[in-house]
């Protein structure tokens, strides 16, 4: 299987590259065209900001590579966000962070009453345990969650968690899929999602 981890310039690379080799896979991280549109399966990684998250896409020339993909793809955190429609995570401007528009939906800043953001630690997700990709995963696993921008609950959400309102925990169109939380850093549920992915 070619598995390619697209280079975003924003993610922890070694930590996602190490969790498939824990899984008999030897993924490529790549920022060339040619690469990635060979791939049986994609990841899209990231960790930071929409904003300079989207600008490397864009500066690497992987926007419409990412958008025509027809390969299974799975986007983690930032990443997952990156498939929305738009980010409200404004850096200084007014105006929307316009994403990759794969999943519908609006990535917004997490209301949260008196709890704090961001939401880091672990913290239950919640499904009909009726899609492939969470075969052999109880509703209610505990998965491991940095962030403080979330997709709103849309048509494409496949699981939901809940830290002072419900928000999408990992989503899915066609091909394409988005974890809000780090697999890669979710023990047994988390590697049982990945290895879920990798058979799709």
């Amino acid at each position: 299987m070619k598995l390619v981890i697209i280079d975003t310039g924003c993610a922890n690379l070694a930590s996602v590259r190490m969790a498939f080799e824990r899984l008999g896979v030897n993924p490529v991280v790549s920022r060339e065209a040619n690469i990635i549109a060979a791939a049986d399966k994609l990841i899209l990684p990231g960790v930071g900001t929409a904003v300079a998250a989207m600008q490397n896409l864009s500066d690497r020339a992987l926007v419409p590579l990412i958008r025509a993909a027809t390969q299974p793809l799975l986007g983690f955190c930032l990443g997952m966000q990156m498939l929305a429609a738009s980010s409200e995570e404004r850096m200084g401007g007014e105006t929307d962070i316009e994403c990759l528009g794969i999943i519908p939906g609006k990535i917004r800043l997490m209301q949260v009453g008196d709890l704090r953001l961001p939401h880091m630690g672990w913290n239950q997700v919640w499904h009909d345990e009726t899609h492939p990709l969470l075969k052999g995963i109880p509703s209610g696993s505990h998965f491991y969650f940095v962030h403080s921008y979330a997709l709103e609950v849309t048509e494409a959400t496949l699981a939901t968690c809940d830290y002072g309102q419900p928000f999408t925990a990992i989503a899915g169109r066609d091909n394409f899929f988005g974890a809000q939380f780090h697999p890669e850093r979710s023990g047994a549920v988390g590697a049982r999602l990945l290895q879920n992915f990798l058979e799709l």
